[in-house]
């Protein structure tokens, strides 16, 4: 009997430190993708939670403004330094303003006033060169309406 234990315990020494491997091995082989799974992740909602900020302040500069020179350019400002808060520029995102019931006057008493953005979160750590074909980033949008006061114009 001792012998036969003897060839046993000789086996299971030639697996010494295989485990700590393995376990290595399988860890990293899990670990990158979980880890590129999170930041691109925090990427897309990060730049949902901009341009979902974007339009909604671009909304309301809109209709608080006294001219529609001074909202364009309220909302204009208003889009790009919420854009810049996350990290993303404000010429790369597609704004479009549009006014209910009158489209030719957008800041009619009553009215509404609709500001749609989109634009795309880029994926990190994703070389350009390689998106011939594979998509650079994931398309958001957004989409705010705002009333313009009864008040409005009144002195």
């Amino acid at each position: 009997m001792p012998r036969a234990r003897r060839s046993t315990d000789r086996r299971l020494r030639g697996e010494d430190g295989s485990a700590s491997i393995e376990f290595l091995t399988v860890g990293l082989l899990l670990l990158v993708p979980t880890v590129y799974l999170v930041l691109a992740l925090s990427a897309i909602q990060a730049a949902s939670f901009a341009v979902e900020g974007a339009a909604r302040q671009a909304s309301r500069v809109f209709v608080q403004a006294s001219s529609l020179a001074d909202a364009e350019a309220a909302a204009e400002r208003a889009i790009a330094v919420t854009l810049a808060d996350y990290g993303l520029e404000a010429a790369d995102a597609d704004v479009a303003i549009s006014c209910t019931p009158t489209p030719s006057d957008c800041l009619t008493r009553r009215g509404f006033v609709t500001v749609a953005i989109s634009t795309v979160a880029p994926l990190p750590l994703f070389p350009e060169a390689l998106g011939a074909d594979i998509p650079l980033g994931v398309p958001i949008d957004s989409v705010a309406t705002e009333q313009v006061s009864r008040f409005a114009g009144a002195g």
